[in-house]
């Protein structure tokens, strides 16, 4: 019976010894663990985060796509306008018929309506001052002040804020 006894003893005490040699393993393990969890949560996020500013890029590159798909269309415009602008200095010049300058003035205005409903805004007046993001200075103007637009050569315009054609000016020196 005295064997008995104390066999469980050692018994109990060979699983003490056997686990107090295993704690730091164990502890190793679930530190281990615990890493890979966290390294997983912010991989989790990082992708989140990824999906998320892709999502609005997208989203910006559409919007933009969007608001600048008429520029080539309004570009080739520009020219019409232009020549409806040449054919009513020449006619006022030549002395035309005032029903025909009416009605060219009339379709000029129309056409311009047309554009600054899209956007399209004309640019270069004299006496602004100078802005390289929209005027272009092909020469010097020497009776006007220091980086003022002295004479338009050709407007310019601009499609929501995005210069598609410069203005063509003299500026002062």
């Amino acid at each position: 019976m005295n064997d008995q006894t104390t066999q469980p003893i050692d018994d109990t005490q060979e699983v003490a010894t056997q686990a107090a040699d295993d704690t730091p393993a164990l502890t190793e393990q679930i530190s281990q663990l615990q890493a890979e969890v966290q390294a997983a949560k912010e991989a989790a996020a990082r992708a989140n985060a990824d999906s998320y500013n892709a999502a609005r890029r997208m989203e910006q590159e559409t919007e933009k796509a969007k608001k600048y798909a008429l520029q080539k269309f309004a570009k080739d415009l520009l020219e019409v306008v232009d020549n409806l602008e040449r054919g009513l200095d020449a006619g006022e010049k030549s002395g035309a018929d005032e029903s025909v300058l009416e009605g060219l003035r009339l379709t000029h205005k129309s056409l311009l309506a047309t554009l600054e409903k899209n956007g399209v805004i004309a640019v270069g007046v004299v006496g602004e001052a100078f802005n390289p993001d929209i005027h272009e200075a092909v020469g010097v103007a020497p009776e006007v002040a220091k980086d003022t637009v002295g004479h338009v050569l050709q407007k310019g315009y601009t499609l929501h804020d995005r210069s598609i054609r410069p203005a063509m000016v003299l500026v002062g020196a």
